[in-house]
């Protein structure tokens, strides 16, 4: 997801090379039976971008997950939450 997000920024000219753009997720899981089952998965990135890109970021932030492919392929199990914060350089 995060490659997907960096993607997309930078297709939009906003750079998220370098250590610019990082992320940390955590699954929460559940057991079902005896089995284990992750249910959710939140993603939270961080990226270092002017502030006057904050819009573009949050449009581009609420539709990344949608053209991801490992988001698209466990997204009917697993819900999948993301976030970010914007750190201004």
């Amino acid at each position: 997801m995060t490659g997907t997000f960096g993607g997309a920024l930078e297709a939009r000219q906003i750079d998220a090379s370098d250590g610019k753009l990082t992320s940390e997720a955590v699954g929460e899981i559940e057991l079902e039976g005896k089995v284990l089952v992750i249910r959710r998965i939140s993603v939270h990135y961080k990226l270092r971008a002017p502030e006057e890109m904050r819009e573009t970021i949050e449009r581009v932030h609420s539709i990344h997950a949608d053209h991801c492919p490992v988001a698209r392929s466990i997204r009917a199990a697993i819900e999948i939450r993301t976030s970010f914060e914007l750190a201004t350089s």
